[in-house]
């Protein structure tokens, strides 16, 4: 007998030589892929065909044995539940799918095992708006030109990303039902007008990102659940009082590159925060502003106008370990000025007027990072960095620059730096009038 073709196996039925093999599910937001287990059909034992008959040759009956085993084979079969495909989205992040990367995917790694497809909560994954990427609860939307927030936006969605379009304006029901929405970014649009209750039903958003618009006012009513703000290079002047009251989770806040001044905030304009972060980099402050949160652990204001530092403008700081002030026209930092500070690590001083390495340094016990260059320092005293006597300072320095300063450095004593590291964490010379 000739042999006959085999069935052709419809697309998108697993075949038996690709069951239990990894395939590839998409990428993830850096880049990764994700990889899953094929499903496997539930398959009917096995019936062994009868044996072919050769002509002119007697073949003996089944024996009894045989019979009860076809028919009980026959009868599982009948029970078998048929092949149902899973949807490519029927998997989502939270719920723990098998991920691994290039290398463990190839065979390179260790598997572990299949979750089982039952127990995992499907997504609404048929609603993506025209035109964007939607994986894993997440809905990229950047980069499309669009003019308005998409509909049809999954409600189970945790992040949306929008940035890069020409969006103008967020209306009162643009995020109706994205009750589970983590992070939104709109940056780099043409944002002007906030509705008032626009982002009340983000009521589990903690990261909000709408740097690079054109507001003119910190937005009202910010959820909050509100954990991360970034609203720096936009046209804001003013922060009035009591913007961001109810914000009790907020500890981080950037918004430099806003054309503020120390008149436009507003006093009590930070009471109730607990911020860690605060960025006011690139805007016009001539000073540090009055009445920031207590509670900060790094404060930037670098690419200001601040010419002095005078001795109450660090005196509710003293949980800070990181002070940014670079890029400014301070002259002067007054004596006693730094002693607020005694748990500073990291000091930018960078890119200013100064004529002398600030007093009080030998005191902050913890300072490890100093950043002195590009200043008009004329001369390194043997006592400007490091303390009187041994054991005083908890931490050694592991970083000072002094570079682009007029200061001979032939003849600084070698005694100055007692308190680093290595002569290698020291940066000297290259000054150009």
């Amino acid at each position: 007998m000739g042999l006959k073709a085999l069935p052709e196996v419809p697309e998108g039925t697993p075949r038996e030589a690709d069951e239990g093999k990894l395939r590839p599910r998409g990428l993830g937001g850096g880049g990764e892929r994700y990889w899953v287990r094929a499903p496997q059909r539930q398959r009917a034992p096995e019936v062994v065909p009868c044996l072919a008959r050769e002509e002119g040759k007697h073949h003996p009956g089944p024996s009894a044995m045989q019979l009860l085993w076809l028919l009980a084979s026959l009868l599982a079969l009948s029970q078998a539940l048929p092949f149902e495909q899973r949807g490519f989205w029927d998997f989502t992040l939270d719920d723990g799918p098998l991920m691994m990367n290039d290398e463990e995917a190839s065979g390179a790694g260790s598997t572990s095992g299949v979750p089982d497809p039952d127990s995992v909560t499907p997504t609404y994954s048929a609603m993506c708006p025209f035109g964007c990427h939607c994986h894993l609860r997440v809905v990229q939307c950047s980069d499309l030109g669009l003019k308005s927030v998409p509909r049809e936006v999954s409600p189970d969605t945790t992040l949306l990303d929008l940035q890069s379009n020409h969006i103008s304006e967020l209306r009162k029901d643009d995020f109706k039902g994205l009750q589970h929405l983590y992070a939104l970014v709109l940056v780099n649009n043409k944002i002007s007008k906030i509705h008032e209750k626009a982002f009340s039903p983000l009521r589990r958003l903690q990261k909000l990102y709408i740097s690079k618009n054109q507001l003119v006012e910190i937005p009202p009513n910010l959820p909050s659940s509100l954990v991360e703000l970034r609203i720096h290079d936009n046209r804001i002047r003013k922060v009035p009082k009591g913007v961001f009251s109810g914000l009790r989770n907020m500890n981080c806040i950037e918004m430099g590159g806003n054309p503020l001044e120390n008149s436009g905030f507003e006093p009590g304009a930070f009471d109730g925060l607990k911020l860690n972060y605060l960025r006011i980099s690139e805007a016009k402050l001539t000073g540090i502003p009055k009445d920031l949160p207590e509670t900060l652990n790094e404060l930037h204001l670098d690419h200001n106008k601040i010419q002095a530092i005078e001795l109450e403008d660090l005196l509710r700081y003293s949980k800070l370990y990181r002070l940014g002030l670079g890029h400014n026209q301070i002259r002067m930092i007054e004596n006693g000025s730094l002693s607020f500070l005694p748990t500073l690590r990291e000091l930018h001083l960078d890119n200013n007027k100064l004529s002398r390495v600030p007093s009080g340094l030998p005191d902050l016990k913890l300072l490890q990072v100093v950043y002195l260059h590009s200043n008009n320092i004329t001369k390194v005293g043997v006592n400007d960095f490091c303390p009187m006597g041994f054991g005083v300072k908890r931490a050694y320095y592991n970083g000072i620059s002094l570079f682009n300063n007029p200061v001979p450095y032939w003849e600084v004593q070698p005694a100055t730096f007692r308190c680093v590291t290595d002569r290698l964490a020291i940066q000297f010379g290259n000054y150009k009038k």
